[in-house]
């Protein structure tokens, strides 16, 4: 024990000695006594408990605890030198093989019996899931560990490196704990009684060396709750803040824009379009700026609510703003609200309306000329409805007066693009943003937490059923020869096609499609445009006018194919997820995915949006290779039986890991935000929600508790809390 007292900031090499202290920061990041006591075990296991062997993914890196059941040693084939081969595993007939090479010393020690702790990564050898030459530790050896470690009812495993085993950091875990001096409890007793919540010291101890499982499980709630209250905390103070800034008020006007767009209108609003609508203009009136978010599904309407709100804002003498992702959907976008429009965004043009505003586009693909036409009609305010990409908030754009910004599927709208907005406008301009991805509530109050959110639920009228079904190409590969007559029975009715491929072309890093969540074992390299399309043309779509669409195009060759396939004059267009979002031909009616294994669930839910938009019927197609009962085919059926995104955003969620929604992997720096998990704490996290907003609205910065504010700033550091203010 060192002479000073050890803290969670005192360094670990302080505590264990340089040479132990090395190996835990290189590998796996931890650097102080902190580091460590936060390094929470994966999971905890008894004696003679099995661990599930057969829910092992091929490329994980595990510990699991077994029992020896067989060894054999024989000589290998290929080179000199024995292989021994272990089994292991449980009661229940669960097994996995350990292969070692040229060690068949370890045969004395790994006898049929014996119980141990097995650390590797998990390989396929012919069908088989293996350990080459894992690092294990038997409870009835001598061993770096010694055997009271794990003499106790649970055994900690915890997330390990090939470098450092479980049982090394279980080791310095034990060292840490008879020294330091734990953290002041920064929850208020008061508190903690309410919720019925374990000190902090004791949950600390409790969840690396946990008396019984019901003490586990006060421990597991306890620290839970210090994460679920850390990142609703400093939602909560971000929105606080946000509605105490100055904005300058956008009320309707009778008489005005909204209200001559409203009458002109082919369609009659939706309940769901109505309410939304009342929502923003409620929220436009104010003098502090809305931060909304818009959720709805894919041909819900969003579009429509955000342009009857630029109108308000236009009526009440301010500009807005619409940001899209890419130029090609900044480009439909513009195409699009021109038509909703009509006369009424034509200032200046001979058929306009005498009070009409002027729509303008600002992209990075416009010439010389156009750009500085485009951009002194934003400058001199004539331009009252301006549309482009992310661009528009630097390059030197200037707006006369910026009252709205409305963004399209970016969901990581953050601290740089509303430092730009501000830079734009006098005072804070409001903010609404969109997207077509259902969100699950405990995501939308984690991770959207500081935004206030609209749902847009109903599809309007005369939206057509989308039929989706999964094509089994290696089960049966006749379907799939169905699937590309099915696309030219659509084209000989007229109608058009979409062909959707993971990749761009052969070269590295032209993937365009998120990876899945479920683990997936993909064996090829995954299908691309410029490899397929050729293929189609000469052989499965033969005759068709067929067009490529890309990320990699320039952006006047992506608007020209656009065009001519909006305009009918492509039959079949072969695009990445290019087209996932915004992109409207209600003349197309089917879609053959390629590689639907590769795709996310809520990508697949959006990529069938594009077809289906007109009044005749879609039908999507999602191609795989995955086989019947593996997760990707679980995951393709689920997408293919259901058209609820809300459903699907929950299975999504289900999937992929928490850091991915939490943030921890797009920081890629430490978080202490370790055990909370979106699907099954949505209770807890209301709590926390609700305490929360109970605390700042008393105590606006903490003042009152610095143990708190100071647990905060721990907890979500100020990576993790900029990438929270990005929702």
């Amino acid at each position: 024990m060192t002479e000073t007292a050890v803290t969670v900031g005192t360094p670990l090499e302080k505590v264990l000695g340089a040479k132990s202290a090395k190996p835990l920061a290189e590998k796996l990041g931890l650097h102080t006594a902190g580091d460590l006591l936060y390094h929470f075990p994966r999971r905890h296991d008894q004696r003679g408990e099995h661990t599930d062997i057969r829910g092992l993914e091929v490329g994980e890196d595990v510990t699991i605890l077994a029992q020896v059941k067989r060894v054999e040693a024989r000589q290998m084939r290929q080179r000199r030198g024995q292989l021994l081969e272990v089994l292991v595993g449980d009661d229940t007939g669960q097994t996995i093989s350990l292969t070692f090479f040229s060690q068949a010393w370890r045969q004395r020690e790994l006898t049929p019996g014996r119980w141990g702790l097995f650390a590797g990564k998990v390989t396929d050898f012919r069908g088989k899931r293996q350990l080459n030459s894992p690092d294990y530790m038997l409870f009835d050896e001598e061993s770096e560990v010694a055997i009271d470690d794990f003499a106790g009812a649970f055994i900690s495993v915890y997330p390990a490196a090939a470098a450092v085993p479980t049982w090394t950091i279980a080791k310095a875990v034990d060292v840490l704990m008879g020294v330091i001096t734990m953290p002041e409890d920064p929850l208020p007793a008061a508190l903690r009684a309410e919720h019925g919540l374990m000190s902090l010291d004791r949950a600390l101890r409790e969840i690396h060396k946990p008396a019984d499982w019901a003490a586990l499980k006060s421990a597991q709630k306890r620290l839970k709750w210090d994460e679920a209250f850390a990142v609703q905390l400093t939602l909560v103070q971000r929105k606080v803040r946000a509605t105490s800034l100055p904005a300058r008020p956008r009320p309707r006007r009778d008489g005005g824009l909204r209200e001559r767009f409203d009458a002109i209108m082919p369609f009659a609003l939706t309940e769901g379009q109505a309410k939304v609508g009342e929502e923003i203009a409620a929220d436009l009136s104010t003098p502090h700026p809305m931060h909304r978010l818009l959720q709805g599904e894919v041909g819900s309407g969003k579009t429509l609510v955000a342009v009857r709100a630029m109108l308000q804002v236009v009526d009440a003498g301010g500009q807005a703003v619409l940001l899209a992702p890419t130029e090609v959907l900044a480009a439909q976008h513009h195409r699009g609200i021109a038509e909703l429009l009509g006369p009424l965004g034509r200032a200046g043009e001979l058929d306009s309306d005498p009070d009409a505003t002027r729509l303008t586009l600002v992209t990075g693909s416009l010439g010389a000329k156009a750009r500085r036409a485009a951009l002194a009609e934003v400058a001199s305010g004539a331009a009252g409805i301006v549309v482009g990409t992310h661009a528009l908030l630097y390059e030197g754009v200037d707006f006369k007066d910026l009252g709205l910004v409305v963004v399209d599927e970016q969901h990581r709208f953050g601290v740089e693009q509303r430092d730009a907005l501000r830079a734009k406008a006098a005072q804070p301009p409001h903010v609404l943003v969109m997207t077509a991805t259902p969100i699950p509530r405990t995501v939308a109050m984690t991770v959207f937490g500081d935004l206030e959110v609209s749902v847009l639920a109903q599809l309007p009228q005369g939206r057509s059923p989308i039929a989706s079904h999964v094509v089994p190409n290696a089960e049966k590969p006749a379907f799939f020869e169905r699937a590309w007559r099915r696309m030219r029975e659509e084209v000989q009715k007229g109608h058009q096609g979409y062909v959707v491929c993971p990749r761009i072309g052969a070269e590295e890093g032209d993937d365009e499609v998120e990876p899945p969540t479920d683990g997936s074992d993909a064996k090829r390299p995954p299908l691309a445009v410029l490899e397929v399309a050729p293929i189609l043309a000469e052989e499965f779509l033969k005759g068709l006018r067929i067009g490529v669409l890309h990320g990699k195009l320039p952006a006047d060759e992506k608007d020209a194919v656009m065009r001519a396939y909006a305009a009918g004059d492509l039959d079949v267009l072969v695009a990445t997820t290019v087209i996932e979002v915004g992109v409207n031909v209600p003349n197309a009616t089917v879609m053959i995915v390629l590689d639907a294994d590769r795709f996310g669930v809520s990508q697949l839910h959006q990529l069938r949006g594009r077809v289906g938009r007109g009044s005749a019927p879609g039908l999507c197609l999602l191609v795989t290779d995955a086989l019947e009962g593996t997760p990707a085919r679980v995951r393709l059926d689920a997408v293919a039986s259901t058209t609820d995104g809300f459903v699907l955003a929950e299975l999504d969620l289900e999937q992929r890991r928490e850091g991915d929604v939490l943030g921890a992997a797009q920081s890629g720096r430490r978080s202490h935000l370790r055990l909370l998990s979106l699907r099954k704490d949505q209770e807890l996290i209301a709590e926390a929600r609700s305490r929360a907003l109970t605390l700042v609205r008393d105590d606006p910065e903490l003042s009152r508790h610095p143990a708190l504010a100071a647990s905060v700033a721990a907890l979500v550091d100020d990576e993790r809390a900029e990438y929270l203010e990005k929702g």
